[in-house]
């Protein structure tokens, strides 16, 4: 392919390179006729295809599709088998409607549970997210269709969001913001990554060349081609130059002509477009060698895994007396509550948007099973807004009945593409009807949809409460699956839902102004910060229910002492000690011990889901590999461990940790640079340097010198000896020349 490529780059002229790096419209690349360089297509969305029947609108009616669930709701599964799976069904809807791109998935962090694309990512943590979206890429590209790794970076919030500047500190940029890029990137090799629309540190990410070619391309040597989101680019020739590959979609009027301009007078240089030409044709060749004319899929396989998803997304968050599973023959009557019931809210708004094959809706699929025993009211008004005479409705049906099933949660007019949600909390409407049942029905299980975490100020008074998400087409029946425990819940949170948003990491630092926003909780993300500051969540990340219980025991570490070129395996016996066949996810967390850098009291790092029959007990090997135990030194600008002792914790969330055992690590001896900037307690750090400033000290100090006083020197950067005439500044610079060759040689 790098041959035929080359053949043609030289036979095409500037003009048709440079249009090769636009697009052809809203969902094509550019051709080229001549050469027999067909297009290709590319299409929304993550969580099931988006083409529109105009290929010439950015936003019209599509095909049909299935709506698998939203990466949020798929991430509460921590099923990367399934997660793979739905990608392979994705690709095969794409082939049926020839398409060779599929724009998803994404992985950008939930800094704040308001952010309006919430829906769309998949988790606070990099490890889960990036987890979650190999599977995916590797599910969709096992197929033959590419993906789109997307929004690079630092998209995690809609206000402003073309505009907006992410102001982030490189080590938690590294550790948090770019951990999910990179493990997607390096373990699943997507086709193709999408460019964000906002400014990371005051540069727009379509035009960063920090982040686009050192980055991205050479440090983590990205061989696919970089795509900008729809209009992200301001500056076509600084997004050329800085490694952007695509510009997404096609510009009016003579673009090709003034950049062709700018070549020839210097100011564009003409190979960073051959490099993006070519990967454009190698995008193109990718795609046109799977293509299936006539290839279609099961649209009734594709639902059916879409229910099966949706289902190993819920989550049960509270059940109290084991209302659940409800039991169809003692149950007397049910009542169902609440617009949800009947008309679901399935899927996010916006570009992720599906036009579904066919829609579940819970009320159809209970109505089978308790026919006239089942009653219904709709509780609030269509827009979600508050309406007392259906409220009222609502209370006297629930009094009525053996068991209230509320369906509540946000609407689109909550949270959507486009705009931040201003609340953590659900409108009035639904948080009123759920108290106003419970006062009257002490048997209420309530529903939830929505895309990020909520409060839930009547949580006392519910008996259960099972947190759904937006599941997709399926999701109606999937819930009723998991109502009536035909399936057992296996969720678990992959996020923190907090008491309040005052008490949400990034409530002082968001939304910004003046066009920054400063991420001034660092790397005090989710539960992270929630660990940090001692503040208990309402539900902590990683935390679940079953209609079973598990028991955790035998840790064992596959050896108790580890380099930092070592991998390390964790072992541990899990058994159901209930009486259903249920699934655990396994959650391994790593704690420095002796860190000389501020570090989290724990950070997921490995994680494993284990199905097990009633009585059954499985071991689980999880694998720590040296990066798990590193962490970015910005000063250094690389990734580093510590010699130290390292607690490896084992549990069923992040709160609940269950098993501990401890590993010593011995790291490679750090040999430091050290420069004139550095303050003198840097160097009498380290021996070497100290015995060579000490001689300095020696000669040029008298007298004793108190506590206060060395502390007050010690912290003075070393140059500063210049400025106060101990030394010069030649003198100064000799001096770190010299502690550096001897460091080195030592």
């Amino acid at each position: 392919m790098e041959t035929r490529i080359q053949e043609l780059l030289n036979q095409m002229t500037l003009e048709e390179k440079l249009q090769l790096t636009i697009g052809n419209g809203f969902w094509h690349t550019h051709g080229v006729e001549r050469l027999g360089i067909p297009a290709i297509a590319v299409n929304d969305g993550p969580s099931g295809l988006r083409k529109p029947y105009d290929e010439n609108a950015l936003v019209a009616q599509s095909v049909p599709a299935t709506c698998f669930p939203a990466a949020e709701a798929l991430a509460s599964s921590w099923d990367v088998a399934l997660v793979e799976e739905i990608g392979q069904a994705l690709a095969e809807e794409c082939l049926a409607n020839d398409v060779q791109v599929l724009l998803g998935p994404g992985v950008n962090m939930k800094r704040t549970p308001l952010g309006g694309r919430c829906f769309e990512y998949y988790s606070e943590d990099p490890v889960l997210a990036g987890e979650m979206g190999s599977a995916f890429v590797q599910g969709v590209q096992s197929k033959g269709v590419g993906t789109s790794l997307k929004h690079f970076a630092c998209n995690n919030q809609e206000y402003e969001r073309m505009t907006i500047s992410a102001e982030v500190d490189q080590r938690t940029l590294r550790e948090i913001y770019l951990a999910a890029f990179e493990r997607v990137i390096r373990k699943a090799k997507p086709w193709t990554v999408m460019s964000a629309y906002n400014k990371v540190n005051g540069v727009y990410a379509s035009e960063h060349p920090e982040l686009l070619r050192q980055i991205l391309k050479t440090e983590w040597g990205y061989d696919g081609a970089v795509v900008s989101d729809w209009g992200a680019v301001n500056e076509k020739a600084s997004s050329l130059a800085a490694g952007l590959d695509l510009e997404m979609p096609g510009r009016p009027g003579n673009t090709t002509e003034k950049l062709a301009k700018l070549v020839h007078n210097g100011s564009l240089d003409e190979k960073v477009i051959n490099e993006a030409a070519a990967r454009i044709l190698q995008l193109i060749f990718r795609g046109l060698e799977h293509r299936q004319p006539d290839a279609e899929f099961d649209q009734d396989a594709h639902h059916t895994l879409a229910r099966r998803a949706a289902a190993a997304s819920i989550v049960l968050l509270k059940n109290e007396e084991q209302i659940l599973p409800i039991s169809t023959e003692t149950t007397g009557s049910l009542a169902l509550i609440g617009r949800f019931a009947q008309a679901p809210r399935y899927q996010g708004a916006g570009s992720a948007s599906v036009n579904p094959i066919r829609v579940d809706n819970a009320y159809d699929e209970l109505q089978r099973v308790f026919a006239d025993r089942a009653s219904y009211a709709q509780g609030y008004a269509e827009d979600g807004s508050l309406d007392p005479a259906l409220l009222q409705e609502a209370v006297e049906a629930a009094r009525a009945a053996s068991i209230a099933v509320i369906f509540a949660g946000l609407t689109d007019q909550d949270e959507s593409e486009g705009f931040d949600r201003p609340y953590l909390q659900m409108s009035d409407a639904h948080n009123r009807l759920i108290t106003e049942v419970c006062r009257v029905q002490p048997n209420t299980v309530v529903v939830l949809c929505n895309g990020s975490a909520v409060t839930m100020p009547w949580l006392a008074e519910a008996k259960a409460v099972l947190e759904a998400g937006l599941g997709g087409q399926a999701a109606g029946g999937a819930i009723v699956d998991v109502l009536l425990g035909r399936v057992n819940p296996s969720g678990k949170l992959a996020e923190t839902f907090a008491r309040r948003l005052e008490d949400t990491p990034a409530y002082l630092n968001y939304p910004g102004e003046a066009g920054q926003v400063r991420y001034g909780e660092g790397l005090f993300i989710g539960y992270r910060y929630y660990d940090q500051k001692g503040i208990k969540p309402l539900f902590p990340f990683g935390y679940g229910l079953s209609y079973t219980t598990f028991k955790y025991t035998n840790a064992r570490l596959s050896q108790s002492t580890i380099t930092d070129a070592d991998n390390l395996e964790v072992t541990v016996s899990v058994r159901n000690t209930g009486t259903r066949a249920g699934k655990e996810i396994v959650q391994l967390y790593v704690h420095d011990l002796e860190a000389s850098v501020v570090r989290p009291q724990k950070e997921l790092k490995a994680f494993a889901k284990v199905a097990l029959a009633p009585g059954e007990e499985k071991e689980v090997t999880l694998t720590l590999e040296p990066r798990d135990f590193a962490f970015y030194d910005s000063e250094l600008q690389c990734w580093r461990s510590e010699t130290g002792t390292f607690e490896i914790l084992i549990g069923a969330s992040s709160e609940q940790i269950v098993l501990r055992e401890k590993v010593m690590l011995n790291a490679r001896p750090l040999v430091p640079v050290f420069r004139k900037d550095m303050e003198i307690g840097k160097f009498f750090a380290h021996p070497t340097a100290a015995a060579i400033l000490l001689n300095v000290f020696t000669s040029h100090t008298s007298g004793e010198t108190d506590g206060s006083n060395l502390q007050m020197v010690l912290a003075l950067p070393l140059i500063k000896l210049a400025l106060f005439g101990f030394i010069t500044e030649e003198q100064v610079d000799a001096l770190v020349e010299q502690v550096n060759q001897a460091v080195g040689a030592s």
